[in-house]
């Protein structure tokens, strides 16, 4: 298993560019390997966790700054 990235002191652009990154490469996986049987059955499932925790640290960074503003 792979080693876990930090996201939470990234900017929001680098973080919205993993996303979509991650998301073209799932996508690629998904259709890539419509036909055939993939090596690795479980690279879906960790380029959506990729995602999630991408978003999820864009989201957090937006709700600490809106925190800060009130």
């Amino acid at each position: 298993m792979s080693k876990k990235t930090p996201y939470n002191g990234r900017s929001k652009e680098e973080l919205a560019k993993i996303a979509n990154d991650t998301r073209e490469e799932l996508r690629a996986l998904r259709f890539g390997s419509a036909g055939s049987k993939n090596k690795n059955v479980k690279a879906a499932r960790e380029l959506r966790k990729i995602v999630a925790r991408a978003l999820t640290a864009m989201n957090a960074a937006k709700g600490t700054n809106q925190n800060a503003q009130k």
